[in-house]
């Protein structure tokens, strides 16, 4: 985990509250490759400051700041964590603090935690107290040091330009000592809460615990499924995520008080947490007795899907489907349908195998908004790798508008795949040109491994080792032969004298290897290589990624080969034009080279393009380059 480590002392004796700032932004660009906003440098002059002489009026000069102090697995950053010994316990205590400058906010009526902020545009932002009680209980979740704890880690949101009239309602939210909310006019009572919980004793020591903390595995998505379906929510939901799920739930209410429909559309980039809302709505609108389905256009993953809530229970495993389900279903015969991965939906439902007495012509997109009052929308739009797939929000916003239907839209900003590591993300999108600017130079995340592997030999062996889930994945460069009689499978990749199958084609396993959709969760599915179609959609903690003799490099920028590519999908020149095929097999690889947690290691087939590749990584850290 990463912060910048701050005392009380040096804040309040710094007369340039600006250099202070610059410190800051300097820390963020430099652990994150985020560029900090105006706004966020002004916050940082004005309420930093503020919270040091509210410290010192408490007694509390020797407790240490941790100023932009990043969540585990995350790329969300959270403004202050307050370090220190408790007065009473004299163990370790924390104090999250989220700082905010608004002089004016109201509830909203979109959603429970909902607020409206006076002058701030892009609409609804969730309450800062329910906003700091789930950065408790993050931190409480994955932060060994916390574990047996509970008392340890406590949280408000301090507004300290606001009086209670100017945020009235604000605090009625506030559901215990995790999500307290001060404003200026009750500035006594925070300095009373500070004192409570931090003592006026050295907190360098707690610092030092909770920065070298060991970060419990992340909660597998599939794994704890059913119990989200089942039982009380698993996972904790983080800002925008909050602000999307309240959202949904808002709507769902709106639509049935006003007999109307509301579609909401939310965006987001690999493991921003689209899967995770859909499991959370899905297990609430469950539980309260909605009508309500989740949908995707991958057979892996809704397979996967129906196999971890679905177990002996057959009315929890239909509530996965697919989005060609919806060719007959009646208007509005479902409160919500739960579209995710909707970057995959397609023009029709029907293709050319559809006997003609079935085709009605009729659009998927039309099919899904027409189900249920409120269609909800989750997708990427660098994920789109199939010819013909539509779902972008131009696409989904101009029909739904067309019909006369009210959309709302949240994005997702945050990473929580790749380790939480943006800089890595943008790392591949400039690399693969879906990002403006050249491909950017690997200087390191302590957060995210990434290794460049000399042979295919030594990316299954580097894999091999490691401790957690790990798998191969390829470019679609081999052809996939249907297994033999014997129950074996071809050995279809092969590079040199290296040589291994693709996943399983089917949905039904081969000898002991796992049918397609459980090749990324069944330990047997290490030692074949996924490709495009198994692995979407999926996560493991070390990923490994061949990229396939259909890329190369010309001019210090990565071109495409159309040739070298064998997917069926991309054959015809006349169905995808080369721009197509060649945005195409971006998107491909971008998807592949996001699918780790913990670590990617990356093979390229092409000469130059390793050199290449090479050439990008720090000169000076071996094992970033895999040597």
């Amino acid at each position: 985990m990463t912060a910048l480590r701050l005392s009380v002392e040096n804040l309040l004796a710094s007369p340039n509250e600006a250099a202070f700032a610059e410190v800051i932004a300097e820390h963020v660009r430099a652990t994150s490759g985020h560029r900090p906003s105006p706004s966020e440098i002004r916050s940082w002059q004005r309420s930093l400051p503020a919270l040091a002489r509210d410290l010192a009026d408490a007694g509390l000069r020797r407790v240490e700041m941790l100023v932009e102090y990043k969540l585990p697995l995350t790329s969300k950053r959270v403004d202050v964590i307050l370090a220190g010994v408790h007065p009473r316990t004299g163990e370790d205590s924390y104090v999250v603090v989220e700082l905010k400058q608004w002089s004016r906010a109201e509830p909203s009526e979109l959603g429970e935690h909902l607020v409206i902020v006076d002058g701030m545009p892009g609409g609804e932002r969730l309450n800062p107290a329910e906003q700091v009680r789930r950065y408790c209980e993050y931190m409480r979740d994955f932060l060994g040091v916390l574990n047996g704890k509970p008392n340890a880690v406590y949280g408000a949101a301090y507004l300290h330009n606001a009086m209670d009239l100017d945020v009235d309602g604000l605090a009625d939210q506030v559901r215990d000592e995790r999500s307290r909310l001060f404003t200026k006019q009750r500035r006594g009572e925070f300095l009373r809460y500070l004192g409570e919980r931090l003592a006026d004793k050295p907190g360098a020591d707690a610092a030092d615990r909770l920065l070298r903390s060991a970060v419990a595995p992340s909660k597998q998505l599939m794994t704890y499924a059913s119990k989200e379906i089942r039982e009380r929510e698993q996972f904790t939901l983080l800002d925008e995520q909050q602000v999307a799920y309240e959202m949904v739930m808002g709507a769902v209410e709106r639509a049935r008080r006003a007999d109307s429909k509301q579609v909401v559309i939310v965006t987001g980039g690999p493991g921003s947490g689209k899967s995770v809302i859909a499991l959370s709505l899905l297990g609430e609108l469950f539980r309260q007795g909605r009508s309500a389905l989740h949908a995707t256009g991958s057979q892996s993953f809704t397979q996967t899907m129906r196999r971890y809530p679905g177990r002996g229970n057959t009315r929890i495993k239909n509530l996965f489907r697919y989005f060609n389900s919806f060719t007959d279903a009646e208007q509005n015969s479902l409160d919500v349908l739960i579209c995710d991965e909707a970057h995959r939906i397609r023009e029709t439902s029907t293709n050319r195998f559809t006997p003609a007495a079935k085709r009605s012509g009729r659009s998927q997109l039309d099919e899904l908004l027409s189900a249920a009052r409120v269609p909800v929308f989750l997708l990427d739009e660098h994920q789109v790798v199939r010819p013909g797939e539509l779902g972008t929000v131009e696409s989904i916003e101009r029909y739904a508008r067309h019909k006369g239907y009210d959309v709302r839209f949240v994005s997702l900003d945050e990473q929580f795949r790749c380790g939480g590591s943006r800089k890595y993300e943008q790392w591949v999108l400039r690399l693969l040109g879906l990002a403006d600017g050249d491909p950017m130079a690997w200087d390191g995340d302590e957060d995210f491994e990434v290794r460049l592997a000399d042979s295919p030999y030594e990316l299954e062996t580097f894999l091999r080792a490691q401790t957690g889930t790990a798998r191969m994945t390829a470019g679609f460069c081999w052809p996939w032969s249907d297994p033999r009689p014997d129950q074996t499978l071809v050995n279809d990749v092969v590079i040199g004298d290296w040589a291994r199958p693709w996943n399983v084609k089917s949905d039904r396993a081969v000898g002991d290897y796992p049918p397609s959709m459980l090749w990324a969760s069944e330990p047997n599915g290490f030692g074949q290589v996924g490709c495009i179609y198994t692995a979407q959609g999926f996560e493991y903690d070390w990923n490994g990624v061949i990229l396939g003799p259909d890329l190369t490099v010309q001019d210090g920028r990565l071109v495409t080969v159309r040739q070298e590519n064998k997917d069926p999908a991309f054959k015809s020149r006349k169905t995808v034009p080369d721009s197509d095929f060649d945005l195409l097999v971006r998107h491909v690889y971008k998807v592949l080279l996001t699918r780790g947690m913990r670590g990617t290691v990356i093979y390229a087939m092409n000469h130059e393009l390793r050199s290449f590749l090479a050439g990008l990584m720090h000169p000076t850290s071996g094992k970033q380059r895999g040597t």
